[in-house]
Formats: C-alpha cells, structure tokens, sequence
C-alpha cells in the first residue's frame, strides 16, 4: 500500500503541499539530478519525494501534471539512492514546438539520457516504475491504461533497500507547479521473461 504519510524528503523545496490523495511541487531555479556524463558537469539538488521498500517485486504508478515552459523543466518519478546511482523518468521541456520524454540512469556517479521528442503541447503524463530485483523497468502512459516501455535497466546499487517517489526541477532560472497524483503500489506489472 501506498501512503504519501510514508514518504520522507530529500531536500525539501521552499513551496510545496501534500494531501492524501495528490502532492504539488513548486520548483526552485536551479536545480538539477545529473552526473559527469558529456556535459562534465555534477548537479545534485533537486528535491526528491520518496519511500523505502525492501520488496523486491513492485510496480509504483503516479500520474504527473505540470505547467513547465522553460528549458529542462522536469518532473516525473525517482529511485534515488545517494548521489552516484539513481534513476529518473520525466518530460524535459525544450521549446515551444516539443519537449523530450525520457529516462536517466546514473551508476557509480555517470548518468546516461535516453530520450524521445514529443509534442510541447503534453502537459500530463503517467509513469510505471516495476523492480524485479536489481533490475528495473519503466514505462509511461498518457491515459494511466496503456502503458509502453521507456527503459529497462540494471542499477548496479539497487540489490537491497531502495527509496522510491517522485522529484521536480528546473535546472535554468525558472520555476513550475508540478501536481502528483493517483500514487500507487501494486504487484509486479513487469512480468518475468519467458
């Protein structure tokens, strides 16, 4: 089960509210999850909104809503160990015309982005995060029904404990309303390969 009283902050921002049923986030400029990767540079101090589980077999749905309209503007769901290995799914803004749909998975501090360009005019989208293990599956959907594959990867610290939620940010000088909700834990939706 599911409970936002459950969740515990990494690095609260100024603005934000929780309820039962939905949690909203206010971005603060500046901030960022990324590691050395192309860019070289280390960016680690968006807020992060997560629980710990030490279940092995999981799916974890949330629906995301936002107003972003400048540059990187992200938020979407997280698995963030410590500052070296985490993983991240989102919708990053980039212009007026489109926007990149896409995930991040940092291992022994170097992220890697796999992403897709998608119209400028999404402004909801749903994420499925599904652990078998250490490896790990996430999906998108933009009606919480159909779900498609955006990643499946192995996280190389994520054999044991892990922290799990949602995060927002906004790496240049701006700021958004990000809006969580119909949070969800289930039973594994990744079935097993056969």
């Amino acid at each position: 089960m599911f409970r936002t009283s459950d969740l515990k902050w990494t690095r609260e921002p100024e603005k934000y509210n929780i309820t039962e049923d939905s949690i909203s986030i206010v971005t603060e400029p500046g901030t960022d999850l990324w590691q050395r990767t192309y860019y070289g540079f280390q960016h680690d101090n968006a807020p992060v909104l997560q629980m710990s589980t030490k279940e092995k077999y999981f799916s974890f749905v949330v629906k995301t809503e936002f107003d972003s309209k400048q540059l990187f503007d992200q938020c979407g769901v997280v698995m963030y160990l410590d500052s070296d290995n985490w993983l991240k799914a989102s919708i990053e803004y980039e212009n007026e015309r489109f926007q990149r749909l896409g995930s991040v998975a940092t291992n022994h501090g170097y992220s890697d982005w796999a992403s897709t360009d998608i119209d400028a005019a999404v402004k909801s989208m749903w994420y499925r995060f599904s652990r078998r293990g250490s490896d790990y599956c996430v999906e998108c959907s933009e009606d919480g029904v159909n779900f498609k594959q955006m990643r499946i990867c192995h996280m190389c610290e994520g054999a044991d404990e892990i922290h799990f939620g949602i995060y927002a940010c906004s790496p240049e000088q701006s700021s958004f309303e990000a809006k969580f909700s119909h949070m969800e834990m289930t039973e594994c939706k990744w079935l097993e390969h056969k």
